[in-house]
């Protein structure tokens, strides 16, 4: 099998729309019915379900938790929250899988954690695939795609989209099971 490969000069939301080409032009190709993006105050997730509004697909955009940034608060508005939801996409607000109970203690008493570690290892890739691998677990645990089939995951660095990803997908209780099995577009950095 051979396939396109996309590596982005720098990281960043200027990639954004390359991102949503290769999506599109994959789930053409290849028939996939679950996507799974990262998006923070909406406009990934917003860009995402309005050009790929279709009863055929299972579009799920992954939000940051509640307090990621600041207590009691979310970075998405609630109408950019409705917007996606009016396209057909689901949106997943929950505990993000590398900011557990774990985090908060190593953080505290300055130790680490098989969480940190697998944060950090992933990370080594770059952070849109560690976030692809993050989400994809998320919407597994949440019931918003199914486990153990092959999904397109987008992130991105910061804001934006950059990084294009299929994942065999499962929940974060049996990440062991979790297969990155193609990157298609990430940034070189």
């Amino acid at each position: 099998m051979e396939k396109r490969v996309t590596y982005f000069d720098k990281p960043g939301k200027e990639n954004t729309i390359y991102c949503l080409d290769i999506v599109k032009e994959t789930v053409r190709e290849y028939k996939y019915k679950h996507i799974v993006v990262a998006t923070t105050a909406g406009d990934t997730g917003l860009l995402f379900s309005e050009t790929l509004k279709s009863s055929d697909l299972n579009l799920v955009a992954v939000t940051h938790s509640y307090g990621f940034r600041d207590p009691n608060t979310i970075e998405m508005p609630p109408d950019v929250r409705q917007k996606i939801i009016e396209n057909g996409a689901k949106v997943y607000t929950g505990t993000m899988i590398t900011h557990t109970l774990e985090t908060s203690l190593a953080s505290k008493f300055k130790g680490f954690s098989p969480t940190l570690i697998v944060s950090n290892t992933l990370r080594r890739f770059g952070e849109g695939p560690k976030v692809c691998c993050e989400i994809v677990m998320m919407a597994a645990d949440a019931g918003l795609i199914p486990e153990g089939e092959e999904v397109v995951a987008v992130a991105g660095t910061g804001r934006g989209a950059d990084t294009v990803m299929i994942i065999k997908s499962s929940t974060s209780k049996r990440f062991l099971d979790l297969r990155v099995l193609e990157i298609l577009a990430k940034p070189r950095v």
